[in-house]
């Protein structure tokens, strides 16, 4: 791994904006934890970008996802990154609360990608039912000022909630809180992710679970157009036998402004026309569509990816 950081971090220095695809040394895609979606569909997106780019050297980075891949990408030490559109928001605008003292003004959107959904899954046993029923247990909420965490807040807030209503608050990336529930150690996680994410279908193989319903009321409590009412259809995980309403907050895929525009484009097109090797890697895939790629975005498009879109006939 420190390989590939390394990669990464020289990326920045290499990256000559001649408009020539081969100058683009490198490609370091940023992704999240291993257990997560991002990282599978990195890795199917390195391999894409590979092809597209043979002269570049293409690697994947696991990371604390959505935040820390944006104040990556502001660096320079990354060139594509996954992160909720929430967070890319908060980020381009420089919403100190969210943890962003300055806008992040060099990042660029190469498209929305698939949903995620917020998931608040329990141990059965803890007799958790609904979001009141989370007060007094013990709740894993994410990496501390991660997408999921910010997600977290933003729910059990529209909720009227807080983290003080919990007997205990853990900050842990999804594998963790998987283990400490396991062990008993935890009541509940919420994880934002795309569905069928394999923490929480390790978790639904292991012990049995709950879904916990967030109503679409509480979701339009948040005031942020980015959180949208959605459902996690039944059979998701093992034991779920019913929908569950939730809330689903779009992914974007993200760059910055100094990565090459040929490079972007190849990289953009690289991905709508392989599709199939996305979906591969990961049924969340299946909610990326190109229609929707561009609509809605937070921030600019980089100039590379808005010339496939206009090409792809998406943009007129």
């Amino acid at each position: 791994m420190k390989f590939i950081r390394t990669l990464g971090f020289a990326a920045a220095a290499l990256i000559v904006s001649t408009g020539v695809q081969a100058e683009q040394k490198f490609v370091n895609v940023l992704t999240g934890g291993t257990s997560g979606v991002y990282y599978p569909l990195g890795v199917a997106l390195s391999k894409l970008y590979g092809e597209a780019l043979p002269n570049a050297k293409v690697s994947v980075q696991s990371t604390k996802a959505s935040a820390e891949n944006v104040n990556l990408l502001q660096a320079g030490r990354g060139e594509v990154a996954f992160a909720l559109g929430d967070t890319v928001s908060n980020a381009y605008k420089g919403d100190e609360e969210a943890g962003f003292k300055k806008p992040l003004t060099k990042l660029r959107a190469l498209g929305a990608i698939y949903p995620n959904y917020i998931q608040i899954v329990a141990a059965k046993e803890s007799g958790i039912k609904t979001l009141a029923d989370l007060k007094g247990k013990r709740i894993s909420v994410g990496a501390p000022k991660s997408g999921t965490e910010l997600n977290a807040r933003a729910l059990f807030k529209a909720a009227g909630m807080s983290y003080e209503d919990f007997s205990k608050t853990e900050y842990l990336p999804f594998g963790e809180s998987v283990e400490l529930m396991k062990n008993r150690q935890l009541d509940a996680t919420l994880q934002s992710a795309g569905l069928g994410v394999a923490s929480l279908r390790d978790l639904s193989s292991a012990i049995e679970i709950v879904v916990v319903s967030i109503p679409a009321d509480v979701v339009q409590k948040v005031g942020d157009p980015a959180y949208e009412a959605s459902v996690i259809p039944a059979n998701t995980y093992g034991g779920q036998t019913e929908d569950v309403p939730t809330a689903a907050v779009r992914n974007i895929l993200v760059t910055h402004e100094d990565v090459d525009a040929d490079a972007v484009y190849a990289m953009t097109k690289a991905m709508f026309t392989n599709m199939d090797q996305m979906v591969a890697a990961h049924a969340a895939a299946k909610g990326i569509t190109v229609e929707g790629a561009a609509k809605a975005l937070p921030l600019p498009l980089h100039p590379g990816a808005e010339r496939y879109y206009r090409e792809a006939g998406i943009l007129k």
